[in-house]
């Protein structure tokens, strides 16, 4: 028998698919947006909740014509609580946690929905909130790794 040598490869490839030694790309900073970005919406989410709570006439649109048909004191709690867990999740994102990572786009995502529903009521602000949203999702989906990878 003709022996055609070891069987192993000569070369390390056990971590080539992840490389730890990769510098940062530019994308990092679409992280990093994402993460700011996500601690301004839960402090827009929770100025939007105290108007909601505290002064009812301010909106355009009785609670009634609103998607859905609850009041506003309602709506301010939901906002109000929304804003508190995305500004958590966003300083979160800024130090790297891929749990945080997750849970920012379920609440930006879940906060876009929110937002769909009160479009009524102020919709210029709801258009932003949701646009910053979708930016928010992006960033985190398509470049999260980055910033754990930046930190080691």
């Amino acid at each position: 028998m003709t022996d055609l040598g070891s069987s192993r490869p000569t070369e390390q490839t056990s971590g080539a698919a992840y490389d730890s030694d990769r510098e940062a790309s530019a994308w990092t900073g679409w992280v990093v947006f994402a993460g700011i970005m996500l601690i301004l919406l839960g402090c827009l989410q929770a100025i939007q909740g105290f108007v909601a709570i505290f002064d009812d006439g301010y909106y355009h649109v009785t609670s009634g014509g609103l998607l859905v048909n609850v009041d506003y004191t309602a709506w301010g709690w939901t906002h109000l609580l929304l804003g508190v867990l995305i500004v958590l999740s966003g300083a979160g994102v800024l130090t790297g946690n891929v749990a945080a990572r997750v849970v920012g786009v379920l609440l930006a995502g879940l906060s876009a929905l929110v937002n769909l529903a009160f479009i009524e009521a102020y919709p210029i602000w709801s258009v932003i909130v949701i646009t910053v949203d979708v930016l928010v999702i992006y960033a985190l989906t398509v470049h999260g790794g980055e910033v754990r990878d930046s930190s080691r």
